[in-house]
């Protein structure tokens, strides 16, 4: 995945860079969501890994399922991917591509694990004080994971807040046994 990582960063930062410039980050981040989701059927996938088509034909169609959702600048883009062998890379030049623009926007999406379903009211706290502490704009996934007995884990990039239950019965456990 490292290596992955490697060849599509360049490519995802382009694409920003351009977005940015053209003022259209959420248009390119459709087309790349659009583009991610036709790579990562199978079937496309495979016709995509065939030697016998041109990286042009790979290119072409590829832009005719996207016919109507894409401008020029991305179908450029697109040929660039094909000319260097990189279509394969799309849904993680898309995945980069959305950290470049999230740091932009000053945004970032936190997984909140919850042992029970949080209030309107819990939530609105949880965010407005997560917001304070990242210094950016908070986007909640909520999942509910009943193991946890009371509480929450947060997730937010690095950071994790185990503010549950279980957690705290781990590490009191942990500082009984040591």
């Amino acid at each position: 995945m490292a290596t992955m990582n490697t060849l599509a960063r360049p490519y995802a930062k382009a694409a920003f860079e351009h977005a940015a410039a053209a003022q259209a980050l959420d248009a390119w981040s459709g087309m790349l969501a659009l583009a991610s989701a036709v790579m990562a059927d199978a079937a496309f996938a495979h016709r995509v890994r065939n030697p016998s088509l041109t990286q042009a034909r790979k290119a072409d169609d590829l832009l005719m399922v996207c016919e109507g959702h894409v401008d020029a600048g991305f179908g450029n883009f697109i040929r660039t991917l094909a000319d260097h062998d990189r279509l394969p890379l799309i849904p993680v030049i898309a995945e980069l591509y959305e950290q470049h623009k999230a740091e932009h926007d000053r945004s970032i999406a936190v997984e909140v694990e919850s042992a029970f379903e949080l209030s309107e009211d819990q939530q609105k706290t949880l965010v407005t004080a997560l917001s304070k502490r990242l210094d950016r704009a908070v986007t909640p996934q909520l999942t509910i994971n009943p193991a946890l007995l009371g509480g929450v884990v947060i997730r937010a990039g690095d950071l994790v807040i185990d503010g549950s239950v279980r957690g705290k019965l781990v590490k009191l456990a942990d500082a009984l046994k040591s």
